[in-house]
């Protein structure tokens, strides 16, 4: 049977008290990205919308010059 730090990829030196630190900061950095990833979302989406919005009125100047 496997023990929890054997199936988490957590070995002795992320026991340590520094290793601890690394694992709270890195869990720190993680959270925070799933607070930005909605905001992220919602700008690449606006993003992809104008470049989609852009294409096709490009699309329709060329098809009328044609």
């Amino acid at each position: 049977m496997r023990t929890a730090p054997a199936t988490s990829g957590i070995g002795p030196a992320q026991l340590t008290p520094a290793g601890v630190d690394e694992l709270q900061r890195r869990i720190a950095l993680l959270e925070q990205e799933i607070v930005d990833g909605p905001g992220e979302l919602d700008e690449w989406t606006a993003e992809l919308e104008a470049a989609r919005a852009a294409n096709r009125a490009l699309t329709r100047a060329l098809n009328h010059r044609l």
